[in-house]
């Protein structure tokens, strides 16, 4: 059975500015490439953040059946907080430790259920630092924000 993989990446010019996301989705047979598709997309007007959560969420909406995956990310932010910061949050109603709404909770609960059909295991890397498939989730990113940034210097 092939062992399926989700490199993700998020990428914005300016925070807030446009912004894009990529992910790299890889099925490996051993240490061979079975399978190989690429996604992504972006927003005229978003953040850094948002970005890297729409990555995660769009490698896990786009399995057609439940899967047992591994995300890779470059972001401590969308890491630490579905595997820990989001049930405090669940708990406390959406809101964060100093009793304000969370950031971006409509994206955390899209994470939160499109992790539910699935067994993920969250994987933290250093981003820009060579790791080629991060690399790649980066630059189908910046390709996702392509088009954003048309629009945002022609207005």
């Amino acid at each position: 059975m092939a062992e399926l993989f989700a490199y993700t990446d998020g990428a914005c010019s300016g925070n807030p500015g446009p912004g894009g996301w990529g992910v790299l989705l890889r099925a490996m047979e051993g240490d061979k490439i079975a399978k190989q598709r690429e996604l992504n997309g972006g927003e005229a007007q978003t953040t850094n953040n948002r970005m890297e959560l729409l990555a995660a969420i769009n490698a896990l909406e786009s399995l057609t059946r439940p899967s047992e995956i591994t995300i890779v990310t470059d972001s401590n932010y969308v890491k630490n907080g579905i595997t820990g910061w989001i049930f405090g949050w669940k708990k406390n109603g959406w809101k964060n430790a100093a009793k304000k709404p969370v950031k971006n909770a409509e994206l955390w609960q899209r994470l939160d259920a499109a992790q539910a059909r699935h067994k993920v295991t969250w994987k933290w890397v250093k981003g820009h630092a060579g790791h080629p498939e991060n690399e790649r989730a980066d630059e189908l990113a910046r390709e996702g924000m392509k088009p954003f940034k048309k629009t945002a210097k022609a207005g």
